[in-house]
Order: structure tokens, then sequence, then C-alpha cells
């Protein structure tokens, strides 16, 4: 008999660049690897299948090996992209049988080839660092793929990109965490991704998700759910995998909180921040299912071929677990959902786990609706897509449901359309603050260093005493970008009084400690810290007002929040405020 691992430190759990600090914290778990043998889905296995009364579950195609992201085209074709071959398939059901026609296509070849959607007879493809677009020919066939983005974060451990188009028409894309919990290095890494409709510009839209390979909008109203992958080697019972409500500009706990608001015992935040702090900013999960349930494509039911009952439910591949025993997954799931909130999550299609948990015929990943309302799911283990379909005799939905945009459309919209701080009643002040830099003169133009289309380094910064001071803000803004105006590069505060300067290169992460406790928030890009100016190519130059207030107090604002968060604790406070403009324009694309 194998006996279980046991761990009194969770060295094996770690990653990233910064060195853990001690912290007293002492604590084991058990822990397997078990991963059931693949075997061949024969007939006596596919009998074992099971699904609620009134549906069947049938082979759709077969033998398509790595079968990973399904997307359906409006005229019913089916696209699946294959990681390991890096290409996308094409199938088709002309006859309506329920069973793709011959064989499969190959329509389109990247390495990584994983995340697939459908907008304007146009099929989007992301692979690990690229998104590619291709319209769709009338055959079903692609036209040439065309890169739209190639700078996407690097992926280590979780790789697989997912993107879906938002009711407000935005592409959304999912980039996981590079390690199963650390502190990553690129902020991009562990979010969730709204990308401007020229794909020149994007921002995270949320954080602290360490894997939400499923991701889609409730159609009753709008909001965006998705399922998080929990961190791994806790035991066979921890993490639960996650169910959240995403919205813009939260942060979902990872990698130092997790669950309900469980606590990570091996990690440490950056900038000495406790973990009951990070706690209080994290947006704990709605709901929890099986630990090691690995969840991956995340489908909302707006078809009428089942019954109404599930119109406004989600149904959510679980492609099972290898970190646990008894082995979890394997399956597909029903979300339940009530007044548009989720209420319970329970198996919906099982029997892939054969041989009494010992062996699988399938790992589910891909799910998607097909033209006639049916599900489609996909196997990366022996490359099987099954139709799941209804046939019972249960009153069907009226009419297909489609998300509303106001949800998400009111979310972008937060912060945009106003003045720069320092002409809004939040920050009237009787006094003046002189502020300059020696990188760039009054309303000169900023070194190319400063953008990010180079090095992305926060400029020096200076300002003159101002008495009685308590601290200091900062507060850059651009309000010549569109279509968000103006643009957040910067927020600091609780810059010690003693201080009248920030250097060049200021550390990009919640809270300093050097300067020891100055906290940062939240940019437009979504980022913490010093975002530098990117404005589209050949635009006239844009302004950067580098605001300084001087405050009669130090803030309670916490780390992370937004400008008019700030603004709103600032207003009574201001002793003094002043401004630097500089400029900067990009004259033309950087070489690569």
């Amino acid at each position: 008999m194998k006996r279980p691992l046991s761990v009194a430190v969770l060295c094996l759990a770690v990653g990233g660049a910064w060195a853990q600090q001690g912290d007293g914290t002492d604590t084991g778990a058990q822990i397997h690897i078990f991963k059931p043998d693949k075997v061949a889905p024969t007939p006596e296995r596919l009998a074992g299948i099971k699904a609620p009364a009134g549906f069947t579950v049938t082979p759709f195609a077969t033998g398509l090996k790595n079968a990973r992201i399904i997307a359906v085209a409006p005229n019913g074709n089916v696209y699946v992209s294959r990681r390991d071959q890096g290409d996308v398939l094409l199938l088709r059901d002309a006859n309506g049988d329920g069973r793709a026609d011959g064989a499969p296509e190959i329509v389109a070849s990247r390495a990584g080839a994983h995340g697939l959607a459908i907008k304007d007879d146009k099929l989007y493809l992301v692979t690990v660092k690229e998104l590619f677009v291709a319209d769709i020919r009338t055959d079903g066939r692609l036209g040439p793929l065309k890169l739209l983005v190639g700078d996407l974060p690097d992926a280590g451990q979780h790789a697989n990109r997912t993107i879906a188009f938002g009711p407000d028409g935005m592409l959304y894309l999912s980039v996981g965490s590079t390690c199963n919990d650390c502190n990553e290095t690129n902020q991009e890494n562990a979010t969730l991704l709204r990308f401007s409709p020229d794909f020149m510009s994007r921002n995270i839209f949320a954080s602290g998700l360490r894997n939400t390979i499923g991701f889609d909008w409730q159609p009753r109203t709008g909001e965006l759910w998705g399922f998080d992958h929990g961190i791994d080697f806790l035991g066979d019972d921890e993490q639960p995998e996650e169910l959240n409500k995403i919205e813009r500009g939260k942060m979902y706990g990872w990698p130092h909180v997790y669950a309900a608001g469980s606590i990570y015992p091996q990690s440490t935040p950056v900038g000495e921040i406790g973990k009951q702090d990070w706690k209080t900013h994290s947006t704990p999960m709605v709901l929890g299912y099986a630990a090691h349930a690995a969840p991956m494509q995340f489908v909302f039911y707006r078809g009428t071929q089942f019954p109404a009952e599930y119109q406004g439910d989600a149904f959510v591949t679980m492609r099972g677990s290898w970190n646990r025993k008894q082995a979890s997954g394997y399956e597909i799931v029903r979300v339940r959902f009530q007044d548009g909130q989720a209420k319970a999550v329970e198996p919906f299609v099982t029997g892939f786990l054969t041989d009494g948990g010992r062996t699988h015929i399938a790992r589910p990943v891909g799910l998607a609706m097909a033209k006639d309302g049916a599900l489609l799911m996909a196997d990366d283990a022996n490359g099987t897509i099954y139709r799941i379909a209804y046939t019972g005799n249960a009153a069907r939905g009226s009419a297909e449901l489609h998300a509303p945009a106001g949800p998400m459309q009111q979310q972008a919209a937060q912060g945009s359309g106003v003045p720069v701080a320092i002409t809004r009643p939040q920050t009237q002040a009787q006094g003046k603050v002189t502020v300059s830099s020696s990188a760039f003169g009054r309303n000169g133009a900023l070194p190319a260093k400063y953008s990010e289309y180079a090095d992305g380094v926060s400029p020096p910064l200076s300002w003159t005493a101002v008495p009685n001071a308590k601290s200091y803000a900062v507060i850059v803004e651009d309000p010549d970008a569109k279509p968000v105006t103006p643009v957040v590069h910067w927020l600091a505060w609780n810059i010690p009084p003693a201080l009248t300067s920030l250097p060049e290169g200021v550390q990009e992460q919640p809270r300093l400690t050097e300067p020891d406790g100055v906290l940062q928030g939240r940019t437009t890009r979504g980022t913490t810290g010093w975002t530098g100016p990117h404005p589209p190519v050949g635009d006239p130059p844009h302004h950067y007002h580098f605001q300084v207030y001087a405050l009669d107090t130090m803030l309670t604002v916490p780390w992370g929040a937004e400008r008019d968060t700030l603004l709103d604790a600032m207003k009574g406070h201001v002793l003094a405020k002043g401004e630097l403009v500089g400029t900067y324009a990009q004259k033309q694309k950087p070489l690569k």
C-alpha cells in the first residue's frame, strides 16, 4: 500500500521571486499523488455514463486526440482547439443527426493553441503569449491568422489562456498564475484582462485569480461568473474549487487567502502586508466545490432544448484531480442559480471515472452549446466530443436568453468622464505646492524610459515642503486619453511629512518599505504603482498631470484603492496642492 506524503512545511508549493519571511507558521498536510489510469471508452464503459432523466449522452466525434476548448459558430460549425497538436479543428453536422460528418479538418495551426471565441464572422485564437484573429469563410474554413497581441505574460504552471466576448462586446482573457502559490513579478498573471475594441490597450479587470479557465455572463443579470482552480498540496479536501462573481477592480485572495477566507500558511505578502490585511482586501468565494476537481470551460445555458428550469443555470466541465484520493471531478456539474445568484453546485453528467475510480475514459475540458441547444463536451484524454441532449417531455424555454450589456458597461465606465483630480471639489485647498522633476521640465517631454514603450519606470519627483503637513499624496492622470478619460497612471499616499521627493523607479507594489508605509493604488490599467505613458502611436502629445497634495492627516484608505476612493478620503484635508505637467508622444512602433 502506498503511503501518503506528509509535509510539515509546504515547500513543494512555493515559487516566485521573493524569499519567504519567517512568521512562526507550523502546519502540516497529508497529500496524495493519484492519477487514475486512462482506458478506452468501450461500449461497456460508455454505458456507465449517467445524466438526469430525459438526457442522453452520445459521441459527437471521436479520435481527436487532445481536444480542449470548443467554440460553435452561428451556423452550427464546431471549432475545437488541440493544445498538444497546436491546431484548431473544424467539424460539421450538416444533416443534424448529432454526429460530426466525416473527418475533422485542420483550419489553423499555432503552437499552444487553446482559447477560442467567435464574433462577427471572425474566430479569435489565443496561445500562451499571442492573440490571433481570422475571418471565417463561407465554407467554415479560416482566412489567414492576424496577430493582434503578442506580449501576453509568460505562462509557467498555468499556460492555458481562454477568451470570451462579453455582452459589452469587449474581449476578456484569463491569464493564470505561473505557480501554485507565489508573489508574481508580472501583475497581469493570475488575472482576468479586458481589451479595448482595437486591442491596442488592456487592463486588469480582476486579480487574485489563480487559474480561472472558465467564465461566462449570467444571461438574466449580465454579471460575470467564473470557477477558479484551488491551490494544490493542502490535502485531499483543501482547497475547494472557487465559484466567484467577478467584478471590476476586485481581488479574489490568491496567493495568500483562499476559499471563504482561509489563510494559506506558507506564503508571505510583499511590502510587509499582513495576511489578515490581505484577507480584508480579498473577496471570498460564493460557493466551493470538491477540492482538486479542476474546473474548465464554463457555460451559462441560454438555449431552449433543455427543460425551462435549466435556463440561466451554468454548466462546468471538471477535468479531474491528480492531487487527492479518492479522485474528484471527471464530470460535468450544474450550478443552480436563483434570481441571478448562485445557490448550489451539483453533478450533472458523471461516469467518466470507471473501475471504482481507478481509471477514467474522459477528462472533460471543452464545453459549448450547439446550435440546436445540446451541449458539446470535449475530452482531452481519449479525444472524444460528447453530445448531451434532452429527449424527454418536460416544458422547454420559450426563447433563447441574451445577457444584458448594462452591468459590464457600468463597471467599465467607473471613474471615466471626469476632470483631473486637481480641479475637483475634493481637492480644494488654500496653499500651493511647487512640483518639479530632474527628468523633465514644465510642459516638457518625458524621456521614453518612463513610458510603457520602454523601461516603464517612474520618473523622479520633488515638491516644496508645506508647514503642518502630516502626509503627502501623488496622483498622475492623462486627460487626453480615450475612451477612458482621464487615465490614472499613479496613486501614492501616506508619504511621510519629512519627505519631499520620490526617486526614479519606485517599487510597483501595494505597500512600500522604502519609504516605509507608503501605499499605492489601482491605476486605470488595473496595476498597482506607476504605469507609464502608452498613447497610441501617432497621437499628438498627451499631457501627464503629476499632482502633489499636502494633507493634514495620514489617510486610512486601504492599499490598492482607486482614485475616487482616495479623493473622497482626502476631502477636507488638503492643505496645499500643485502639479507639474509633462508630455509624451510615440511617433513610431517600437522595434521588437
